[in-house]
């Protein structure tokens, strides 16, 4: 509870973990409850269309909101898990309220100093997760698609560094750029068999 007895709560996902390439990306937010946007539910059941649209009204609807990353360096070097962790606790620590509860999507917890409970599935059950979940994809989406900009040819803006046939190529072709996790099994092959390639024409 608040000093006024009140309970604040925040709901906290994540974004990108499973990705070849870019950051983790996690949203903490607090709601204004009687603002609450109908129609909040996972991001991945969404609409790219449907997710801008209750992003935007997501965030009118907010009291606070923070988004916080782990960089793919960061990931090879602590692992994903712990990397998306971090992500989350950074976003909790971005907030300017403090929240007395953060409802966190999954079955693990970040090492944050207020009270924290895991939902499994709370980006579907919780409304406040499933907000977090939205802020999180938009927000990370668009990130991609700026580091496709300064990365171009990997085709970030269309698969938004998910491993696909597209992104595939372009390793192979490309090699890896400064944003692509090289401790995860298809970059690490698909950068061995482009230096077996390079080494085969010396």
């Amino acid at each position: 509870m608040s000093a006024q007895g009140e309970l604040v709560l925040a709901g906290c996902d994540e974004v990108g973990r499973g990705t070849w390439a870019g950051p983790v990306a996690a949203c903490a937010l607090i709601l204004d409850a009687r603002r609450m946007p109908p129609g909040l539910a996972d991001s991945k059941v969404l609409s790219p269309r449907r997710r801008q649209a209750l992003d935007l009204a997501i965030r009118d609807a907010c009291v606070d909101l923070s988004i916080g990353t782990a960089s793919a360096d960061e990931i090879d070097q602590l692992n994903i898990l712990r990397a998306t962790l971090l992500a989350m606790r950074r976003a909790v620590d971005g907030l300017r309220l403090r929240p007395t509860l953060v409802l966190v999507d999954g079955n693990q917890a970040p090492p944050l100093d207020v009270a924290v409970r895991t939902v499994v599935g709370g980006d579907a059950s919780e409304p406040v997760i499933s907000a977090a979940s939205i802020v999180a994809k938009v927000w990370r989406d668009a990130h991609m698609a700026e580091l496709a900009r300064l990365h171009p040819g990997y085709g970030f803006e269309q698969h938004f560094g998910y491993g696909t046939p597209q992104h595939l190529r372009a390793l192979q072709q490309l090699g890896p750029c400064a944003e692509h996790r090289r401790s995860f099994a298809p970059v690490r092959r698909a950068c061995a068999a482009r230096a077996g390639a390079v080494e085969g024409l010396a």
